[in-house]
């Protein structure tokens, strides 16, 4: 008998259960370095958020790549949750630089029949959560990353807005789109 596993995409996301998600921007280009283009996928999470299509328990905007903790409740209209939010950001982006940098839009062009630029890479990490403490190790890893020698965003886990830090650290939510993660164990 085949092995059914060896098909599934690494992006593949049951609705209902929760997951550690990654997805990069396209050749390591550091687009979310700016904030306008942080915000766009801030835009996006209280979007889907708000229609109860999802629901995020952890995240960081790094700048050239995100991880959540999510959950996805139901598909957007036709579309997979992640599949209109990597859509939905990557029209934003594109708008975006062709307005304000369409040299900086150039990085991103593809020879393809469907699309002319690609801002994320194809297939995304996704890693089903099934327990408390894996849960908590991969919400560390988001909180630590700004703060990691490689990038260091912040002096301080909680001092980088673009994170859930602040929440777990401080209670203090600056994002209505956030869900306790330990209220799902």
């Amino acid at each position: 008998m085949e092995d059914f596993n060896k098909h599934i995409r690494k992006s593949h996301i049951d609705i209902g259960d929760i997951y550690f998600f990654t997805a990069t921007i396209n050749s390591w280009h550091t687009l979310l370095i700016d904030n306008t283009y942080k915000q766009v996928i801030i835009d996006s999470l209280n979007y889907l958020s708000s229609k109860e299509i999802i629901s995020v328990y952890g995240f960081v905007i790094m700048p050239n790549h995100i991880h959540l903790i999510w959950q996805i409740h139901q598909l957007n209209g036709k579309e997979t949750a992640q599949g209109s939010f990597l859509k939905y950001t990557a029209h934003k982006f594109k708008e975006m630089l062709l307005q304000n940098n369409p040299a900086m839009l150039q990085q991103f062009a593809v020879n393809a029949r469907n699309k002319k630029y690609e801002f994320w890479q194809r297939d995304s990490l996704a890693f089903k959560l099934l327990k408390k403490e894996t849960a908590i190790q991969k919400l560390e890893y988001i909180h630590n990353n700004p703060v990691a020698k490689k990038w260091s965003l912040s002096k301080t886990r909680e001092d980088y807005f673009y994170s859930s830090a602040k929440f777990y650290e401080t209670n203090i939510a600056n994002f209505d789109f956030l869900k306790h993660l330990l209220d799902l164990f």
